[in-house]
């Protein structure tokens, strides 16, 4: 059965970091494209970072390009969403998902920056 289990979630000061985790059970994440996004209420949700499956290429959002960085690791099946000099604006429902089954999304992640 696939699941995606976000957590690392939490209250940040604007500047801070937060490093969330997405740990996968039921298959590889390796085997399959990566990706993160976020939702606010009444907002659709938006895409945030990707990884193909050899790790080779990255690409981000341009709002949080420079700030974020995504991480795999292989042994874990885990991946990691590094975030830092976090701004209101990043607050949100955060969201891994693997193209291994597109229309599953697990339950997220709150971050919230807020002084």
């Amino acid at each position: 059965q696939v699941q995606l289990v976000e957590s690392g979630g939490g209250l940040v000061q604007p500047g801070g970091s937060l490093t969330l985790s997405c740990a996968a059970h039921g298959f590889r994440l390796r085997d399959y494209i990566l990706t993160w996004h976020r939702q606010t209420p009444g907002k659709a949700r938006e895409f945030v970072a990707f990884m193909n499956t050899g790790r080779s290429n990255r690409r981000y959002a341009d709002s949080v390009e420079g700030r974020f960085t995504l991480f795999r690791d292989n042994v874990e099946n885990i991946s990691y969403l590094q975030m830092t000099d976090l701004k209101p604006e990043d607050t949100g429902i955060y969201y891994c998902h693997s193209d291994v089954s597109p229309d599953y999304w697990g339950q997220g992640t709150q971050v919230t920056v807020s002084s």
